[in-house]
């Protein structure tokens, strides 16, 4: 059975293990990556690096940053008043595409799912409970994903947060069940955020 040189095997088999990232696409990376000139191969093995050592999670929101807190936590013109829940920290972005949002995040780094060994400890709800107690906002928009998990994330909040008296929403289902935020265009997303409901037992 035909392999590639070993270094070249190596590279494809570490590209294979990004989400989405299959053999054929892994090989016509690492063959793009041969192709390089050595400096600029060098610059994406450094930039690669230099993000790891740098990028961290924000001590107040989760988000991914490499100043605590975060630039969208220290934003004087954000509202207060709003605080939307996401998953990951790339949701935000999509989030940030539409336009009309302008309150605070806060990142779960997950979703509930007992067969991952994700539960309540493991997305830090303690924290974003005490965030919540410590500030004076007026809605909490739940953007959890259409799916099976981000379903049972959100009525967990909504039971967890119900005592706080505050308006819950999540996102209207313009979003297909079953999909990702991060996948949805920003009309998709926009027609979300406008059409959010509240959430009630």
């Amino acid at each position: 059975m035909f392999e590639y040189a070993q270094p070249l095997n190596r590279l494809i088999e570490e590209l294979k293990k990004i989400p989405s990232i299959g053999t054929k696409t892994a090989q016509r990376i690492a063959f793009y990556f041969l192709g390089l000139p050595q400096e600029e191969a060098d610059q994406i093995a450094e930039a690669i690096k230099d993000a790891k050592r740098k990028i961290f999670y924000c001590s107040l929101c989760n988000n991914i940053t490499h100043v605590d807190p975060c630039q969208l936590c220290t934003d004087s013109g954000r509202s207060n008043e709003l605080l939307c829940v996401v998953e990951e920290p790339y949701n935000i972005s999509s989030i940030e595409k539409t336009e009309i949002y302008n309150g605070r995040y806060h990142v779960l780094l997950g979703t509930l799912s007992p067969l991952k060994g994700m539960g309540p400890d493991e997305l830090r709800i303690e924290k974003l409970i005490k965030r919540i107690d410590q500030g004076n906002f007026k809605e909490i928009i739940i953007a959890t994903n259409p799916t099976v998990e981000g379903e049972a994330t959100a009525l967990y909040l909504a039971k967890v947060l119900k005592n706080f008296h505050i308006m819950l929403t999540r996102l209207a289902m313009g979003l297909p069940v079953g999909s990702d935020i991060d996948f949805a265009d920003q009309v998709t997303i926009k027609k979300a955020l406008e059409g959010r409901t509240e959430i009630k037992e």
